[in-house]
């Protein structure tokens, strides 16, 4: 009897556990918390170094440890390599931090949305959702199959490799390669 009381009290501690553990997700070999921030969580995905340096060089990670909420599109290292040869280290330099945070910013969506958000305003828009940046700019979410991608202003489409890496003041999306504006 002594042992069902205690296996019925850790069943039932864990249904009512914060989601937690149950949402924490590995990105670049590292475990994604939702109790930290953006910035608290992305500076430890060995994929995307480079988006952390570009952030930095933005001067966008205050913006992106606040409250938000964020949805942000997040290319990874291997993103930014599929750019050409010398791009980003022209676009970390202090002379071109305009262009690089209309980049940067161009990936990020105000409020969170998960993915199966995403999921329910393509329905909604029969096929194709229009979301607008805190760029200004707008990307398209469509899907295939049971996958989405973004499309860009510039025709460039980009895949959403993990989904849902939810974090307190948003949600990631890891995206292969980089969205461009117009």
């Amino acid at each position: 009897m002594k042992k069902i009381m205690i296996a019925a009290f850790a069943l039932a501690a864990i249904a009512f556990a914060p989601n937690t553990y149950a949402q924490t997700k590995m990105v670049g070999g590292a475990a994604m918390y939702p109790t930290k921030n953006i910035v608290e969580n992305a500076v430890n995905s060995k994929d995307h170094t480079t988006l952390v340096a570009a952030v930095k060089a933005a001067g966008l990670v205050e913006t992106l440890e606040s409250a938000g909420p964020f949805t942000v599109f997040a290319p990874t290292n291997e993103a930014f390599d599929k750019l050409p040869a010398g791009t980003v280290a022209t676009l970390v330099k202090p002379e071109n931090k305009a262009t690089l945070t209309k980049i940067l910013t161009y990936h990020v969506v105000a409020g969170k949305l998960s993915a199966a958000d995403l999921m329910a305003k393509i329905k909604e828009g029969k096929g194709s959702t229009e979301l607008k940046t805190v760029q200004g700019g707008a990307l398209w979410v469509k899907q295939d199959g049971k996958k989405l991608y973004l499309v860009d202003e510039k025709g460039g489409k980009s895949w959403i490799t993990i989904a849902d890496v939810f974090q307190s003041n948003g949600v990631i999306h890891v995206v292969n390669a980089v969205l461009m504006p117009k």
